[in-house]
């Protein structure tokens, strides 16, 4: 039986020279919790997950397992596994080998490693491959052996260094949502790096985004998607649309701003992320922000008057437009960057030609209040 975990970061840093990898990063994974560390190359998500491991050490802070400070603890006797990004399995070694290994390494006796080997390929559905060698797997085969090989010993902690990315589009889809359900079987505490912000947000529990060594926020892949705490992280997370605009003024409960052009609009201050309304300030530069889907387009035609204090409305130039089957994308041009906006295909729904002069509605409701 898997015993669920709690794993916590207090002020971790670490530098490499006069380069500063990992700088105070702050977090608490909850016992049996899927979680995810997103962020781009060189964000410090794969330093972080071998700090865990223990094959890197920090230069300060603290790292906790079960309440446990296991900084100074060797890997080998931190009871943590980790599937690499890619697999590192024996090429010699047949599937039920591969997967035996580290209980030969621990010396555990034949009749309850047979036993425990034979119950992790049934967990993966490899018992048919027992036999064979890497080389006669397919990737996504490959994948399931380097995980049975590794939840075979038990670990407190599961961590996967990317483990998909070496697979096409569809086998990831497939693999993730097999390796969430085996997750879920087994109640173990998993960390799990990627670039890939589908990923993130189809698996994690909660996920925390790094960048150049930072965690930017931590939350549940709907929070960080509706409430982002910065302009990188909604960036990061899906798509974001962004409109350069100046504080005009700022009242009790309400934010006026200017767009480009001179349009004001005025905001309920409840839009504006936490970090940033603390700095407010009139002549503030900041962005008007919202998403692809949250944002609908009307023909330039149609009454302008339409716009109210609940709907943002501007004009602009359709430049290309994307048929995707359940939606079309549209870029269109309204201001010094272009819009993207999703559309919901549906029979008999106007569609706009390129060049075509459009209005587009934002409720303001949907918008968000970030940094330049």
């Amino acid at each position: 039986m898997i015993k669920k975990v709690s794993v916590d970061c207090r002020n971790i840093s670490l530098s490499y020279g006069a380069t500063a990898v990992l700088k105070g990063i702050n977090l608490t994974i909850e016992p049996g919790e899927f979680f995810a560390l997103l962020g781009p190359s060189g964000s410090g998500k794969s330093t972080l997950l071998r700090l865990i491991a223990g094959f890197n050490q920090q230069d300060s802070g603290e790292l906790l397992v079960d309440g446990m400070d296991i900084s100074q603890v060797p890997p080998w006797q931190r009871d943590i596994g980790m599937v690499f990004q890619n697999y590192a399995l024996w090429p010699h070694m047949t599937v039920r080998d591969n997967v035996a290994f580290g209980l030969v390494e621990r010396k555990v006796a034949r009749a309850e490693l047979t036993q425990r080997v034979q119950t992790v390929l049934e967990l993966v559905g490899l018992t048919a491959y027992a036999k064979r060698y890497p080389g006669q797997l397919s990737g996504g085969q490959q994948q399931r052996v380097a995980l049975a090989r590794t939840i075979v010993i038990e670990p407190k902690v599961l961590l996967l260094d990317e483990p998909l990315s070496n697979l096409d589009k569809n086998l990831r889809v497939q693999m993730r949502q097999e390796l969430l359900s085996l997750q879920r079987r087994l109640g173990i505490t998993t960390i799990f790096v990627t670039h890939d912000q589908e990923e993130a947000m189809t698996t994690a529990d909660r996920m925390a985004v790094l960048h150049q060594g930072v965690v930017q926020q931590i939350g549940t892949p709907a929070e960080l998607f509706d409430t982002p705490a910065n302009l990188f992280v909604a960036e990061f997370v899906g798509t974001m649309n962004r409109l350069q605009a100046t504080v005009k003024d700022i009242l009790d409960e309400t934010l006026v701003v200017s767009l480009e052009g001179g349009t004001q609009c005025t905001f309920a201050t409840s839009a504006v992320a936490p970090g940033l309304f603390h700095v407010l300030r009139i002549g503030l530069p900041v962005s008007v922000c919202a998403r692809p889907h949250q944002m609908s387009l009307r023909s330039a035609s149609t009454e302008h008057a339409m716009a109210r204090s609940s709907l943002l409305t501007l004009t602009g130039t359709i430049i290309s437009k994307e048929f995707m089957g359940q939606q079309t994308r549209y870029v269109v041009s309204a201001g010094s960057q272009p819009l993207m906006i999703d559309q919901v295909h549906q029979v008999g729904n106007a569609t706009y030609a390129t060049g075509a002069r459009i209005l587009i509605d934002i409720p303001t409701s949907n918008i968000k209040i970030l940094d330049t």
